[in-house]
């Protein structure tokens, strides 16, 4: 059944076929968000980010790739965020997802995309070609009054909209740059725009932070917020849980180290919601040269990759770190040298301890003596996105 298809570009003619899977795989589309929906869906068909698998004539399986950055050590590296995959019931567990995986990670390359991210329906098939865990997206509630009660009056806020886009990501930047930050996406300033713009959608702006809110089943929620100093952070706190009137209680997107947990005197709501995501290496040498690494770390160690679905990866590689930098070489050297598959480079990129990956057979070889030197170089906070795409 599998020999006939074929993958393909998504077209606009392909469109329906795309509708009435995703329907047997997410639920019915609403009349009232498929005009939207095929706008968007027509960006990603314009640049070439839209593919399928067709069977004939037939579309049967289709995703999206999403043109991102992603901090990695407070550096940006290029990633493609895989999205919307969906495959026809009736070609379920007969290769068409791997087939339109394999295709997936071709195309990224094809566009530059070093790294790869997704959020998993299902681990099983994207470990298969080489996805490993690489953070989460937390969410943790607080009750609101707490938050009302943290003072920071002396710090001018205002309202922040559209054009306030540009100065978002400028806050963004410095806050990422200096905490060597792991995960979150880079969004293109439109998509800024467009989030501030939207009414449902609540921003305050100060000199050195902001925060966007909003409301959620009779809750607030807080898509992000980014304080350069405390006084900020407790005025922005204290503006969403100035709702807490109508609201009892405060969600919030945010890292678990963020200070909020630091601040408000009761910890948060032990039912936290965690949503993971996987992370795969496109191009080795770039994902390597594109991260940040921790400052003062020095490494020089060859590593020995294998990746059954990306071939360039494959091979003996001389890792260097110094000065926050990395790169990643050939090598012509011949000792033992630490032996990865794809999924545990990814996690090691991610921040994964050696010794994890080694108890679980994703690494092995090498001396074990350089292990710490290793772990050090790609330590950083906990990796983590604000976002679901």
């Amino acid at each position: 059944m599998t020999d006939a298809l074929r993958f393909v570009d998504i077209a606009k003619e392909h469109l329906d076929d795309v509708i009435r899977v995703r329907s047997r795989s997410f639920g019915p589309l609403a009349a009232a968000n498929r005009e939207e929906w095929i706008k968007d869906a027509q960006e990603f068909i314009d640049d070439g980010r839209y593919v399928g698998v067709a069977a004939g004539d037939e579309v049967v399986a289709a995703a999206r790739i999403w043109a991102f950055e992603q901090w990695w050590g407070g550096r940006k590296v290029p990633m493609a965020g895989i999205a919307s995959v969906v495959v026809s019931p009736e070609y379920r567990g007969r290769g068409v997802g791997s087939k339109l995986m394999r295709g997936v990670l071709a195309r990224s390359i094809e566009k530059g995309l070093p790294i790869t991210a997704l959020y998993p329906a299902t681990t099983v098939i994207y470990r298969h070609l080489g996805y490993e865990f690489g953070g989460g997206r937390y969410r943790f509630t607080f009750p609101a009054a707490d938050l009302r009660s943290l003072g920071g009056k002396d710090v001018s806020i205002r309202r922040a909209g559209a054009a306030d886009a540009g100065r978002l990501l400028e806050l963004v930047a410095q806050s990422n740059s200096a905490a060597l930050v792991n995960g979150p996406l880079v969004w293109a300033e439109s998509k800024v725009a467009e989030w501030l713009g939207d009414e449902d959608n609540f921003g305050y702006l100060a000199d050195d932070g902001f925060v966007v809110y909003n409301w959620d089943d009779g809750d607030l929620c807080v898509d992000e917020i980014i304080a350069g100093s405390e006084a900020t952070a407790r005025a922005l706190w204290a503006t969403v849980g100035s709702g807490s009137s109508i609201a009892t209680n405060v969600k919030a997107y945010v890292v678990p180290n963020d200070p909020v947990h630091l601040l408000v005197d009761r910890e948060a709501d032990k039912q936290a919601q965690i949503q993971r995501w996987m992370l795969r290496m496109l191009d080795a040498p770039a994902a390597i040269s594109g991260r940040g690494f921790t400052p003062g770390a020095s490494l020089e160690v060859d590593l020995e990759l294998e990746d059954a679905e990306v071939a360039g990866n494959n091979g003996r590689w001389h890792l260097s770190v110094a000065k926050g930098s990395g790169a990643l070489t050939a090598s012509t050297g011949s000792g033992d040298a630490l032996r990865l598959g794809a999924r545990g480079l990814a996690a090691l990129y991610a921040g994964t301890p050696l010794a994890s990956l080694r108890k679980a057979g994703l690494a092995s070889g090498g001396s074990t003596g350089a292990d710490g030197a290793i772990d050090s170089a790609f330590a950083g906070g906990t990796s983590y996105m604000l976002d679901f795409f």
